[in-house]
């Protein structure tokens, strides 16, 4: 074998388990594997999972903070029209220099997979040249999907929509919308339709930016489930944010639950941006703004976790850390059981990834060889911890590592070097 991992954690609760590589795959999982690698690592039992996967990100934007102004209100629709000001002197150099700086952090954050929206309002597709560039020089290492995103609004901009079908035949991935920007609620339920069949006709997946509002009438998540089931495309749909439906009214959201799950819709929840641009008209009690999380994991639908932004317009925070992605989120959803953290760890891995649709992902015999180690026990412990990336291995080769996280003590009596994990 090319690498063995012995004495691994997984996610899934089993412990000291060996991993065999070979030719950028695994070859075998169990206990105490009878092989021998021409490397082995010792995890020393920490957990060892699949790559982080961040299932909605703004990468054209990204690390862009404070130009050309900072946004003082700190709402959504500042960093709108902070990103139309920001659009006219932007550069293809810029834009690949500091997407190229994030997608380093990503990976020394062990998030191998990123889903992208590039914004195609602006002609000369100026963005989406930029991050094509970006996917062809990360291919190696980091899968990069992106998704034509009409940021101004597919009916509301003159040429968005012939921008979207150029930027799709140049090779971008996925189609995108944002309903709630048209002009009215009707021209938002008509840019559903117009997306969803277009993308049905191109054979391609749709993840639509949908009810990214406070507004509990904005119901075009009902639209998309609709055009997702007419067409046929159930597994291949996403409605990203849908923080409207935090401040819906109970009895419709008990109704269109089912719809979202008899769809297919994935949905797809941004815990540290919903949690600050939303309820920013409120005075107190104040809305938490993320979308209704256990809800709808509850009714079988796919629920993710995205970063959405670091460093830009909309949130001067951020490092490309997953794991704090999923501690944001347990919080302001208030899943604080066991089962319920888990859950929160698997919405920055194994769900996204089955949303993004990526092959060869997990840990199973004939996966790629993408992983981490993590300084932890646990998924639960993981998210605590934000635990340290002590390893990060794609297709099989070891392209990050990191120390554990320690402190030396120098307290009378009780002189010692200590970790943060909870040794019993």
């Amino acid at each position: 074998m090319d690498l063995v991992i012995r004495n691994a954690s997984l996610p899934d609760g089993r412990l000291q388990i060996d991993i065999a590589i070979e030719g950028g795959r695994i070859a075998a999982v169990g206990p105490r594997l009878a092989v021998q690698g021409a490397h082995e690592i010792d995890a020393e039992g920490d957990l060892a999972t699949p790559p982080f996967v961040d299932a909605h990100f703004h990468m054209d934007a990204t690390l862009s903070y404070g130009l050309p102004r900072v946004n003082r209100t700190g709402t959504l629709l500042e960093g709108i029209a902070l990103w139309g000001e920001l659009k006219p002197g932007l550069t293809q150099d810029a834009l690949v220099e500091r997407a190229m700086q994030y997608c380093d952090w990503a990976v020394a954050r062990g998030l191998l997979a990123i889903r992208s929206h590039v914004d195609i309002c602006d002609d000369r597709l100026l963005a989406v040249e930029a991050l094509l560039e970006v996917r062809r020089r990360v291919a190696p290492y980091l899968d990069l999907q992106l998704v034509a995103f009409p940021q101004d609004g597919i009916l509301r901009s003159a040429s968005a929509f012939e921008n979207l079908k150029r930027a799709i035949k140049l090779g971008v991935d996925v189609v995108g919308g944002i309903p709630h920007f048209e002009r009215t609620m009707s021209e938002g339920a008509a840019s559903v339709r117009l997306l969803c069949e277009y993308a049905a006709g191109q054979g391609l997946r749709v993840d639509m930016h949908c009810d990214e509002s406070d507004d509990p009438m904005s119901r075009h998540i009902e639209t998309l489930a609709f055009e997702t089931q007419r067409l046929g495309m159930q597994g291949r749909v996403a409605g990203s944010h849908l923080t409207s439906m935090h401040s819906m009214d109970n009895y419709y959201v008990s109704k269109l639950l089912p719809l979202i799950r008899e769809a297919g819709v994935a949905a797809i929840a941004n815990p540290l941006i919903n949690i600050t641009l939303q309820g920013r008209h409120d005075t107190y009690p104040k809305r938490r703004g993320m979308t209704r999380v256990p809800e709808l994991i509850a009714a079988g639908v796919d629920v993710a976790f995205g970063h959405d932004c670091a460093m830009d317009p909309w949130y001067s925070l951020g490092s490309g850390d997953m794991l704090e992605v999923a501690h944001m989120g347990l919080h302001v959803a208030q899943m604080t059981g066991q089962d319920a953290m888990h859950q929160c760890f698997l919405a920055v891995t194994e769900v996204p990834a089955r949303i993004l649709g990526l092959e060869g992902y997990g840990i199973a015999p004939g996966c790629h060889a993408d992983l981490v180690l993590l300084d932890a026990a646990s998924t639960v412990e993981a998210i605590r911890l934000r635990a340290a990336r002590r390893m990060v291995i794609r297709r099989g080769v070891v392209v990050s590592e990191a120390p554990r996280a320690r402190a030396t003590l120098n307290l009378p009596g009780r002189a010692a070097t200590i970790d943060f994990r909870l040794r019993r």
